[in-house]
């Protein structure tokens, strides 16, 4: 797998001399494996008049990431949807594929670290302005998985949990299709108790297939009418992995919320032949940030 960067483009809460907003391009390198080393990922970041946003300037400033980096990325994520069409097009013009995500938690927790601790020192900083910057979308009904994805009776699944130290020896597991972050970036410690979703499937490799050409977000518990624990992808799609049918399924549900909580949001979804199996068709580390500031708002956490 290549390189994977995250990247916004929107206004800030800073001021020009024209009493218009600066916006800013922000891009991010992602984490894709739990021991990589945070500090050489790679960072770039430009501001521009609003007479500049368009996406002729994004597709020079991807240009100039690209010189910076040394290098040319698989994949951009964004998880922006009302620039979708602006994104879609720099990034096309680059030459890179884009896709709506809401996988960029690395970016989140830039911007939430730029909020705090960097715009407020900036000439023009306007408090005022940061409350527009509070976007969420509407949550949209979870559906049924493809009817090619579905498995048979024999199929089961596990709500099960590991503490941080087992996590950290992911790198010598026999996995397919993965993806994580160093355990850090949600400040886990090698104790912190991380729930996670096993699904147990005879149709365990194209299930594992078809999720990773996905772009995953979180697993959450829908407490609705049919309750049952959704897989969150794209910026808005939701789609029912597990049926919750009786209370004792429901209450181990509501205990892996719980325990989500706890672990601030780190979670795992697994893919496994059998319960026997050694060996994983796919192991996702993944991460329900809150909506507490207006960026992680922005990113719709729906």
């Amino acid at each position: 797998m290549g390189k994977i960067w995250e990247l916004d483009f929107y206004s800030r809460p800073i001021i020009d001399e024209n009493n218009k907003k600066r916006w800013e391009i922000l891009i991010c390198e992602s984490p894709t494996t739990i021991d990589t080393d945070t500090s050489q990922l790679f960072r770039y970041s430009q501001f521009c008049a609003n007479t500049e946003v368009n996406s002729i300037t994004l597709q020079n400033a991807i240009a100039t990431a690209i010189e910076k980096a040394g290098e040319t990325p698989s994949k951009i994520r964004f998880f922006r949807r009302q620039m979708n069409n602006m994104i879609l097009k720099g990034c096309e013009d680059a030459g890179i594929p884009a896709l709506a995500s809401r996988h960029t938690y690395t970016l989140n927790q830039w911007l939430e670290e730029r909020m705090t601790s960097f715009y407020p020192l900036q000439e023009g900083y306007d408090e005022k302005a940061t409350i527009a910057a509070s976007v969420q979308y509407p949550q949209t009904n979870p559906v049924n998985l493809p009817d090619a994805l579905k498995g048979d009776k024999k199929d089961k699944w596990a709500l099960v949990s590991l503490n941080g130290k087992d996590l950290e020896e992911m790198p010598e597991w026999d996995i397919g299709f993965r993806e994580a972050f160093p355990l850090k970036i949600a400040n886990i410690s090698p104790d912190t108790k991380i729930p996670g979703l096993i699904i147990f499937s005879s149709r365990a490799l194209p299930l594992a297939g078809w999720m990773s050409g996905l772009e995953l977000g979180y697993l959450r518990l829908d407490r609705g009418k049919f309750p049952s624990i959704c897989l969150e992808t794209g910026v808005s799609d939701s789609w029912i992995l597990v049926n919750l049918t009786d209370k004792n399924t429901l209450s181990e549900a509501e205990g892996f919320e719980n325990t989500k909580k706890q672990a601030n949001g780190v979670h795992f979804l697994a893919i496994q032949s059998s319960p026997e199996s050694q060996s994983f068709e796919a192991f996702w580390l993944l991460l329900e940030q809150s909506s507490n500031n207006n960026y992680q708002g922005a990113k719709a956490i729906i």
